[in-house]
């Protein structure tokens, strides 16, 4: 009954916004208005840090302040360049088939160390920063760049040079360890090694799919093994778990096995079932402030919160709560999924996510998408439009956001906003006045197109990438990941609508994926309905 009721709430307030045809025509163009600012904002960003590669190697610094000497892969490769290459496979092409693959191509040549696995490049020194090798931190950069910097690469793409360069270091991450019990040395901190297996579950489980091999699926078994034993289960035996990044990836990554084993390996999911609710189940108890939000770090044991920030990373703890609750039937894990993103716009606008950096709202932001388009709640569509407009601020006018390599997360997050503002629909090429936006609404889709030159050229709908690149069962909610929204099925016949004209033409679902012609003149702004037959 509860459950029910939550649904018809969602269902009445969607209904009591229901929209006149007038104002869907205008939300689709102020929507082509936000898509081609932020994507004009995501080409800044890459020519800006472009201008700062080293000139022989090709790499981007880890940052632009003390660290401008050398690339890491658990920061610069990890969080910054993979958002270079998204934003130039949609936008930049003579970038993306250039200067991004040359990085790759040298990254590979020159930083890897321990057979594929990376590890920190001087450019001063032209070769390694480090003479003595430091498997911890080679073990800590590559479990980063697959997890952050090559996963989103590869959700988007599907199979790529990204990808391979992603499995070769997987291949060779299992020769030197499997479940990573300690960081010798390590100066990543007292998660770091929690962060290190979360990493691996998520990789491990996606690559499970992309691949088909089932030695990662075995291998992420072993990890969540360890984890949900009665032995080691974190919310029993820890005395800090950190809810936010650097912590929480261990919450998603265990679910994301769950997940698989649901699908395919049900031994194991009965055998990790009641722990790993007990595990989420605590979570909820004692880390949540009366919000339904997180805080940065508790004492799951005692409940003490040990750092009573709030984490900007809600959304991707929250995803592994609304999928466990589809596939297990807990409404209560939906209920605080629903709960936490209700309250956002009344509470948390303008919030000090991360002591106020651009990096924090990128991420809140990203999470609030990714559940938006599951559970697509108002007040959350406000919230997310207002504190896009916040982070948008920080970059300055040269391109860079704030000089590190947070950020790509800037443009990962601009890129997902502007997608969802125009469907998933992109242009076969870019102009930096073309304006494209468009709503879904009553079971139809609106577009709105215009631009300040003559541009002539196809509209390119989305595909169901969760299936035809990733080989997923289903499109849970999951970070690095691209939300799709509305997407042609392959063999239904759609009316297109154009207005002004007045003409209507017929196109299938495969036509408008290998795009629809479209030829705009200045200072005419086309409308395009379009409707199943």
């Amino acid at each position: 009954m509860v459950r029910l009721t939550v649904f018809l709430i969602i269902a009445i307030s969607l209904l009591s916004c229901k929209k006149s045809d007038n104002s869907v025509f205008k939300e689709a163009s102020d929507n082509s208005i936000l898509s081609n600012e932020g994507f004009n904002r995501c080409i800044a960003y890459v020519n800006a840090w472009s201008r700062h590669a080293d000139p022989e190697s090709g790499l981007i610094p880890r940052n632009l302040r003390e660290s401008i000497d050398y690339w890491n892969a658990w920061d610069a490769a990890a969080d910054n360049y993979p958002f270079m290459v998204l934003t130039s496979s949609l936008l930049m092409p003579d970038f993306f088939n250039t200067a991004a693959v040359k990085m790759l191509e040298n990254e590979r040549k020159l930083t890897s160390r321990i057979g594929k696995l990376p590890d920190t490049y001087s450019f001063s020194r032209k070769g390694f920063r480090n003479e003595a090798i430091d498997t911890s931190q080679i073990i800590f950069g590559s479990a980063e760049y697959m997890k952050d910097g090559l996963i989103p690469i590869t959700e988007w793409l599907g199979k790529s040079i990204w990808s391979d360069r992603m499995l070769e270091i997987l291949e060779d991450f299992q020769k030197i360890a499997t479940v990573v019990k300690e960081l010798k040395g390590s100066s990543f901190g007292r998660n770091a090694v929690v962060e290190v297996n979360g990493d691996l579950l998520q990789t491990l489980s996606r690559m499970y799919w992309f691949t088909g091999n089932r030695k990662y699926l075995e291998w992420a078994a072993e990890i969540a093994d360890y984890y949900l034993s009665d032995e080691n289960l974190i919310t029993q035996h820890y005395d800090h778990i950190r809810i936010r990044d650097h912590g929480c990836e261990i919450l998603s990554g265990l679910c994301e096995a769950y997940l698989a084993a649901y699908y395919v390996w049900p031994e194991k999911r009965a055998q990790w079932r009641k722990n790993l609710h007990i595990m989420l189940n605590r979570i909820l108890e004692v880390g949540r402030n009366e919000d339904g939000l997180f805080y940065n770090e508790i004492n799951p044991q005692t409940g003490e919160i040990i750092s009573d920030g709030i984490a900007d990373t809600f959304g991707y703890t929250l995803n592994a709560y609304y999928f466990i609750a589809d596939i297990d039937s807990v409404p209560e894990y939906r209920e605080a999924v629903i709960k936490a993103l209700d309250i956002l716009y009344d509470n948390y606008r303008n919030f000090n996510w991360e002591n106020g950096g651009c990096d924090g709202y990128a991420d809140a932001i990203e999470g609030a998408l990714n559940l938006y388009n599951r559970i697509p709640l108002p007040k959350l569509k406000k919230w997310i439009d207002s504190e896009i407009r916040i982070m948008w601020n920080y970059q300055k006018p040269d391109g860079i956001i704030e000089g590190w390599h947070g950020d790509g997360n800037f443009a990962r997050t601009t890129i997902m906003y502007c997608l969802w503002k125009t469907q998933g629909i992109i242009p076969d090429h870019w102009d930096e006045k073309l304006k494209i936006g468009a709503v879904y609404e009553s079971g139809q889709l609106i577009i709105a197109a215009s631009c300040e030159n003559v541009w002539e050229g196809k509209l390119q709908f989305g595909i169901p990438r969760y299936k035809e690149k990733m080989h997923l069962p289903v499109d849970y909610p999951r970070i690095n990941q691209f939300q799709q929204w509305f997407i042609p099925e392959y063999d239904k016949v759609y009316k297109v609508f154009f207005k002004p004209g007045n003409k209507m033409k017929k196109f299938s679902g495969r036509e408008l994926i290998e795009g629809m012609p479209l030829k705009l003149i200045p200072g005419e702004e086309i409308f395009i309905t379009i409707k199943s037959k």
